[in-house]
């Protein structure tokens, strides 16, 4: 099995990488070999923009059975637990579109401007393509996907009852729609960091939802036939 590994920074990452570093072969400086299994990793930086970048060049010259996206998020989901590992299985762009004077957000979809049901879109959201050999027990969310993540009561109240959204990132709704366009079997796995509220760091726990994301992850690596 060849699989890609894609994070938006390299912290959120390298515990994973430490146990690849002991327990496979290290060929290149972001590729790691055991038996039939080659792990490739690719750090994209933070953002829609830079994560559709990379992958699209990426993967214009490797090809893979399986791409895993990990990282931390934030939850608009109350039912959901600081440092608790889930996986999106459902995402939409979160802030395309234009503000209105109310201070309401009307989508691009909603402008008309694109179709919400031109693939790879439904509805205006896009849904997953999952790699069948494993089932991977975790709560599956609804992602959002925002360039600016948000900090202030009522833009929280606005976007949550406009999308019903689990979670908040910065790249899962593009790394949805470069996995789809490229028909690549794909999963999203996230680690709820935090809550999405008035912006308060002190609240966040980044090292807990850090080590559950790569104990999830390493587990499920162990799995792919070596």
């Amino acid at each position: 099995m060849k699989l890609l590994i894609v994070s938006a920074t390299a912290g959120e990452i390298q515990p994973l990488r430490e146990q690849l570093t002991i327990h496979f072969e290290q060929i290149q400086d972001h590729i790691y070999v055991k038996g039939d299994v080659c792990v490739h990793f690719l750090i994209t930086g933070v953002g829609m923009f830079l994560t559709g970048i990379a992958m699209t060049q990426y993967l214009a010259k490797e090809d893979f059975d399986w791409v895993i996206n990990m990282g931390i998020a934030g939850a608009f989901n109350r039912d959901l637990k600081i440092g608790e590992v889930v996986e999106v299985v459902e995402e939409r762009f979160g802030d395309l579109g234009a503000q209105e004077k109310n201070g309401d957000f009307t989508d691009v979809f909603e402008l008309k401007l694109m179709s919400a049901n031109e693939f790879p879109f439904e509805y205006g959201s896009m849904h997953r393509k999952a790699y069948s050999d494993f089932a991977l027990h975790l709560k599956t969310v609804k992602g959002l996907t925002v360039n600016k993540v948000h900090g202030k009561t009522d833009d929280i109240l606005l976007i949550k009852n406009k999308y019903h959204s689990d979670i908040e990132t910065m790249e899962g709704a593009a790394f949805f729609y470069v996995c789809l366009l490229q028909k690549i079997p794909f999963t999203q796995i996230r680690a709820i960091s935090n809550y999405v509220e008035p912006r308060n760091r002190a609240n966040w726990d980044i090292p807990t939802a850090v080590r559950h994301l790569n104990e999830v992850v390493w587990e499920l690596v162990k799995k792919c036939k070596m």
